[in-house]
Parts: C-alpha cells; structure tokens; sequence
C-alpha cells in the first residue's frame, strides 16, 4: 500500500502557522508509520518552505513555496492529481481533495468555522472552501472528524452520511505541557512582573472566542478579590471590539495584553496561571483547554461545540452566550480554593488519556477502510 498525505500546510517554525492544523499534522504524521503495516509506504508533499525532514516518509518538495493561499490551491488542485496518479490513496489533510484526481481519498475536516464565522476568512479562500469542502467530503470514501462535535456539522450541514466517517481526536505534547518544577515557574513569573494569582485567556483576539462577555463578567466580579486577567493571543478580526470593551468597563488596571505567545513559552503560562479561562462560541477541538488541563491549570470553559469532548466533567461549563452564568462560574472559581485543587488534578488525569498515537491508529483505521 502506498499512500500520499498533502502535508502543504505543514510549518517548520514556531509562528502561528505551526499552530492549529499544521500542529495537528506534524503530531499524527510523526506517528503514522510506527502504527501502520510495515509493508506499507508513505509519500509527503510538501511545499518549497518547508526544509525539515519527515522520518517514515518519502518527501516530494513542491517546486513553488505553497505558503500562500493561492498557491496551494493551484498545487491542489492541477498539480496533485499528477504527482499521486500511481498511488493507492491520497490522504487530503486539510478539507479539499483534488476534483480531478481518479484515485481513492480518505479527507480531514477540522471544523466548519468557514461556514459558521464566515467573516475571519478572505472571500477567496471562503468560496474554495465552501464549495469544494463538501464536494470533497462526498467523493471521499472516508471523512476523518478531530472531534464528535465536528462530525455532527458535517451531518447537519452538509449532509455526509455519519456512517461515512471516522472519529480521530487531537491531543498534546505530554513532554511539553505538564505541570513544571516550582522553581520555573517562579523564575519565570519573576521575569515576566506576574503576580502570585492571576488569570489566563490563549487565543487569537476575535469574535467566536467570546472575549468582549468574558470581560463583561469580569468586570461584575469585585476589584479588590478578582486577579488580573492576562489575555495571550494575536490579533484577528474585529479585534478592536475587545480593547474597546475594556475601555468601556473601566478595565485597563486590570486586564493586561501580552500578545502572541511563542509555544515553548506556553507552558509556563499555562502553570504560572491559577484559572485558564476560555470560553468559545465554537471549536473543532479546543486543544489549549487540554493543554491548560494538562500541566494542572483550572478551567471555565464553553458547553459548546467540541469543549464538552475535551474537558469531560472537570471543568466548570458555561453557556458562553450568558454572562451572568459566565460570572458565575468565575465568582466559584476565584473563591473555592477546593475546587480548583481537585479540578487540578482531574484535569491532569482527564488530559492524559488523549495521545498522539491514538490519534494516529483511529487515523490508519480510516485508512484501512478508504484503500484496502
């Protein structure tokens, strides 16, 4: 069996390209041939940009640097069905698999944030993903889900028969995110100027992550027992809705902006928090809650979308459109010192049955389905 992967979104640095889809990929690729048949090979196709070495796999370089939209679609779409004619199955990574390819697809769809929200994408990349998302999803022998709450869209929306895909959850880097020594955390709350209690929001600064209500609560909860609010994440779209909401509300000594947070950073936020809150109107999966989780940080999430998959019963679950039930769970938070030690170590346990490797088997499973 031979198999091609579209990995043309990979990033071979720490920006926030390696975030998200591409980090998803970099983790279940690196796993895939440890659990696959031996007898079975792989080809990455990736673009000019990216340098690294893939172990297990054949890398083909594209001539052209696919790090532009543009780009990538026209590799996709004119170039792949070309490079992948004599394999046995192509695995489309990110959504879209090539129209005029004749060979077997198992695709990926990671959530349905184009059709929800929309506005956060160009025009452009909007109408290529709207119209060939569930053309590719239809054609596909199978459809790879990162969470339930994503398999249930793509029934609802596009109406792929849910028997049709396969389930393959995302996870972390257990090496990575876990609870630190107290002296890092120290050090590095020493050289950050961090207080002892404080609470932490990681994202990108846009509408769906829900910001302008949770400053909304926050500012309903008493300024001399609430602790600062730190706010980690890039600029996205209407963004300045947020920093107007806490000029608005008289926060500006309490909510701090640091702005994007390098990944090997990450963790020691995470630990030097007391409260990571991150309540989303809408995720595929909602990967830093597990990673908050995962090095023993409290979480007040969203009960909606994928949230509910990741965090189980450990976290304090808020409908993410009341604000009164967001202060709510703030005001429990900050004042039930028992609760945020057990919800520590639940979310430490919780996090540590999702794994890379799982990932993987669930996505060779799909495999096995789609080409043999």
């Amino acid at each position: 069996m031979h198999i091609g992967l579209n990995a043309h979104l990979l990033s071979g640095d720490a920006s926030y390209r390696a975030a998200g889809i591409s980090g998803y990929m970099t983790n279940v690729m690196r796993w895939i041939p440890r659990v696959a048949p031996t007898d079975w090979r792989f080809t990455a196709f990736v673009g000019a940009q990216f340098s690294a070495d893939l172990a297990g796999y054949a890398v083909q370089r594209s001539s052209i640097d696919t790090s532009r939209p543009l780009k990538r679609i026209a590799w996709e779409q004119a170039i792949q069905p070309w490079a992948t004619r004599r394999m046995d199955g192509l695995h489309a990574q990110a959504f879209v698999s090539p129209m005029l390819s004749r060979i077997p697809a198992v695709v990926t769809a990671y959530d349905l944030s184009f059709v929800h929200y929309p506005q956060v994408l160009t025009p452009a990349r909007r109408l290529y993903l709207r119209l060939l998302t569930p053309l590719s999803c239809r054609r596909a022998r199978r459809v790879i889900a990162i969470s339930q709450s994503t398999a249930d869209d793509l029934v609802n929306v596009f109406r792929i028969p849910r028997d049709k895909i396969d389930i393959a959850l995302g996870a972390h880097d257990p090496e990575r995110f876990r609870p630190l020594p107290a002296a890092d955390v120290d050090a590095f709350r020493a050289a950050n100027n961090l207080p002892d209690r404080f609470w932490l929001f990681v994202g990108t600064i846009e509408p769906r992550k829900n910001l302008v209500r949770l400053l909304t609560a926050y500012a309903q909860l008493d300024p001399g027992g609430r602790p600062p609010l730190i706010i980690g994440g890039g600029r996205g779209w209407l963004s300045g809705d947020v920093f107007e909401a806490v000029r608005r509300l008289n926060l500006a000594d309490a909510v701090r902006f640091i702005g994007y947070v390098p990944v090997e950073e990450l963790p020691l936020w995470y630990n030097s928090a007391e409260l990571f809150v991150f309540p989303s109107l809408y995720e595929g999966f909602g990967l830093p809650v597990l990673e908050a989780m995962a090095c023993g940080t409290p979480v007040v999430t969203s009960d909606r979308s994928s949230l509910p998959e990741v965090t189980g019963d450990v976290a304090l679950r808020v409908d993410p459109r009341s604000v009164d039930d967001l202060t709510n769970a703030l005001r429990r938070a900050n004042a039930d010192e028992a609760w945020r030690r057990a919800a520590a170590q639940a979310g430490i346990e919780r996090a540590a049955t999702f794994s890379w490797e799982r990932t993987a088997r669930q996505t060779v499973g799909a495999y096995h389905k789609g080409f043999e």
